[in-house]
């Protein structure tokens, strides 16, 4: 079964930088894995794919420039996020996949989320 344990989320100031990671375990599933956010009352938000060999990266409109995709050692990926806005406060998910995709209804393997506060 594969799992994903997200970590390294925190209530940050604006103008701040964060960086979260992923562990990724079990069988090896997938060939994608990404980054989404979700804040209360709103949909799931694409922020970023990356093949799971690490060559191609995929962002959302709103985060390129300012958020990184990579992968870590081992089984790990990562997000680091810069400049960071109120904005920006939301649980953020990592999931994994098949599909090169920014729909979150086509990765099959989730993570329990980390909640980012950023305050003004």
């Amino acid at each position: 079964q594969v799992q994903l344990v997200e970590s390294g989320g925190g209530l940050v100031q604006a103008g701040d930088s964060l960086r979260l990671s992923c562990v990724v375990s079990g069988p090896s599933y997938y060939v994608y894995a990404g980054w989404f956010r979700q804040s209360p009352g709103k949909e799931r938000e694409f922020i970023a794919a990356i093949t799971w060999s690490g060559g191609r990266t995929l962002y959302g409109d709103s985060f390129e420039g300012r958020f990184t995709i990579s992968r870590g050692a081992k089984n790990t990926l990562l997000l680091q996020m810069n400049s960071l806005k109120p904005d920006d406060t939301a649980v953020y998910y990592c999931a994994a996949g098949n599909s090169w995709t920014v729909s979150p209804r086509y990765y099959d393997y989730w993570g329990q989320g980390t909640q980012v506060t950023v305050s003004s």
